[in-house]
């Protein structure tokens, strides 16, 4: 093996261990539920999911499960719920 390939490696893993070097600004990803497999994404700032539960509430647990997992990897504002502006929070009144 070549010793800038084996210097590269060596990088990539100190990378991974590093999750916050990262930050998606958009993507898709197929989500396998309990029921279905669902779109999710993220894109423009706002998440979006086909589930059934996510049009009415702006979150779902396929888009919670996807924060917890990528978490430091997203922009800070896309990390916790709920922050989808397609669906008016409710402000408890």
């Amino acid at each position: 093996m070549q010793s800038s390939l084996i210097g590269k490696i060596q990088k990539a893993n100190m990378y991974a261990r590093e999750p916050e070097r990262v930050t998606f600004s958009e993507f898709t990803t197929k989500f396998r539920g309990e029921h279905d497999s669902y779109q999710v994404s993220f894109r423009d700032d706002k998440w979006s999911c086909d589930c059934h539960f996510f049009p009415t509430s702006g979150i779902c647990s396929h888009v919670m499960a996807l924060q917890k997992l990528i978490g430091p990897m997203l922009p800070t504002e896309a990390r916790y719920w709920p922050v989808s502006e397609s669906v008016p929070v409710s402000s408890g009144t």
